[in-house]
Order: C-alpha cells, then sequence, then structure tokens
C-alpha cells in the first residue's frame, strides 16, 4: 500500500473566530498553522486567504504570495492554492480564479461540476474547467481534481481520456458538502469503484465525518484531507486549538493501522511533482 499523503485545510472561507477562535486570518497565521501542521506530519497545505483585519474571504494576489514565500522559506511542504473564488463579483471571476496559478504553486484545486452551496449556486462550467485544467497544465501546477458528486467524478474522468491533465491524475473526493454527496462509507465506496484503477484519491470529510472517513480512506489505500475548512471541532463539543491537532490525530490512526506515512520527497514523487527551484 502507498505512504499517506496528509493534506491539511488550514481555514477554508467559511469558518469564524466566533466558531473557533484558533481559525487563523493574516498571512502570517495562515502559514504558521501550515507549518505546525507540517511539523506534525502533513505533506501538502490547501490555502484560501482572508482579508487580514477583518477575517473575511478574500482573494487577493498578494496575500496568496505572502503565504506562499512564508512556507516555502521554512519547509518543503507542498503548497496546493484554491481556485474556487465562491465569493468574487468581479467583471471576470473565471479568470480572477486562475490568479493563483501564476504564483507557481505546487498544485492548485480545481472544482469540476457545479452544485447547490450555502444557498447559493457554486458555478464550475465545464468550459472553464476545461481552461483553468490547460492554464495549471502551461504552468506546471498539478491540479488537485475536487469532485463534489458522482456527475463530477465522470466530467473529470473525461478530461483524463482528453489528455488535460497530466500523470499520474489525482483527485479529491469532496463528501458532506450540502448538497453534494453525502459522507459515508457506501458513497466513498462508489466513489472509489468509479474511478479508474491506479489513480491517486483522497478523501475529506464535513464536520463529525471527518474523523471516520478518513480512516476509512487509509484502510482502502487512499489518502487524507483534514482540517478547520472542513470541521472544526477534535471531539464532540471540543473545538481544536489548532489544525495540527488533526495531523497528530492521522499520524497516531496510520500507526496504529500500519499505514507509513509519507515525506513531502515522497508524496512528491507519488504526485509527480518535481521540487521548486
Amino acid at each position: 500500500m502507498q505512504k499517506l499523503i496528509i493534506n491539511v485545510a488550514v481555514c477554508g472561507s467559511a469558518p469564524t473566530r466566533e466558531m473557533n477562535p484558533a481559525i487563523p486570518h493574516t498571512p502570517r497565521e495562515i502559514a504558521e498553522e501550515a507549518l505546525r501542521c507540517w511539523r506534525a506530519g502533513a505533506t501538502v497545505v490547501h490555502v484560501h486567504v482572508r482579508e487580514p483585519e477583518t477575517g473575511e474571504p478574500a482573494f487577493r494576489k498578494e496575500l496568496f504570495a505572502e503565504v506562499l514565500e512564508r512556507i516555502r522559506a521554512e519547509s518543503d511542504m507542498l503548497v496546493n492554492l484554491t481556485t474556487s473564488g465562491f465569493n468574487l463579483q468581479g467583471d471576470d471571476p473565471g479568470e480572477e480564479r486562475l490568479a493563483p496559478v501564476s504564483l507557481g504553486p505546487d498544485l492548485c484545486s480545481l472544482d469540476v461540476g457545479s452544485l447547490n452551496f450555502r444557498g447559493r449556486v457554486f458555478i464550475n462550467p465545464t468550459d472553464w474547467v476545461d481552461k483553468a485544467a490547460q492554464r495549471m497544465r502551461q504552468n506546471g501546477v498539478k491540479p488537485e481534481i475536487e469532485v463534489f458528486d458522482l456527475g463530477h467524478l465522470r466530467q473529470a474522468v473525461d478530461m483524463l481520456g482528453r489528455g488535460l491533465v497530466a500523470d499520474p491524475p489525482y483527485f479529491q473526493f469532496c463528501l458532506g458538502v450540502p448538497w453534494g454527496a453525502p459522507a459515508d462509507l457506501p458513497t466513498l465506496m462508489a466513489f472509489k469503484e468509479r474511478l479508474p484503477e491506479g489513480i491517486l484519491w483522497s478523501v475529506l470529510g464535513v464536520g463529525a465525518a471527518q474523523l471516520p472517513l478518513t480512516t476509512h480512506a487509509m484502510l482502502l489505500g487512499g489518502h487524507v484531507r483534514v482540517g478547520f475548512e472542513d470541521n472544526i471541532y477534535l471531539s464532540k463539543g471540543v473545538p481544536a486549538d489548532s489544525n495540527a491537532r488533526f495531523v497528530e490525530r492521522v499520524v497516531d490512526l496510520a500507526k496504529i493501522l500500519q499505514r507509513e506515512v509519507a515525506t513531502c520527497d515522497e508524496a512528491r514523487e507519488m504526485l509527480g511533482i518535481p521540487p521548486k527551484a
């Protein structure tokens, strides 16, 4: 079985400090959280940015750039910048969403398919998805292909057949997001069974589903994503004081399940991502 890639999403765009005071806001805080997780055993960090003063969701290129620079200055962690841009209201939000790609991160998230989400529609038209995949490939950025339902998975597999994604492809099963696929074992198995053989996959589970789903993924040979973007509680009613707590728990579980945890160099090799100069 492959060594385990641990991905951590340190703040997302939805959790607030009213929900959990440990949510990072500034680029320094976001990078420091990523580095705590790296020391605990995480190899990939999924980055959203916030307005430093208010904590509101942001998508400013300079904020992404500062987080990326701070993490790379102190670690060999793989950095995954989001392209979701759910709250963008500009004249060309599709193009604005692709701004992080030009910063040269190791990965960028690529949301395949639209869905109802937080009282709105999270729109990912097929032409934008294809354009995003091509832009990432041109810039040497690995797409983390995020799928929220089985139809999204079908679309993503079609993209592979059209050569839009360089080998080896890497999928993230996003389970438990209202109103996407539910976060349970039958759904996880349905996703896994429909994925072409040999493709790397990871899973996230929202809220209380994070722990059982990531545990099942470890047993099934998949990889995992944890962190505040998906879950702010370490146990029922107990907020985590750092994303690193989730990473530490995954590392402990991996030891119990006899699944070795990948180093950053090993994760790069598995994902086909060369080291940054």
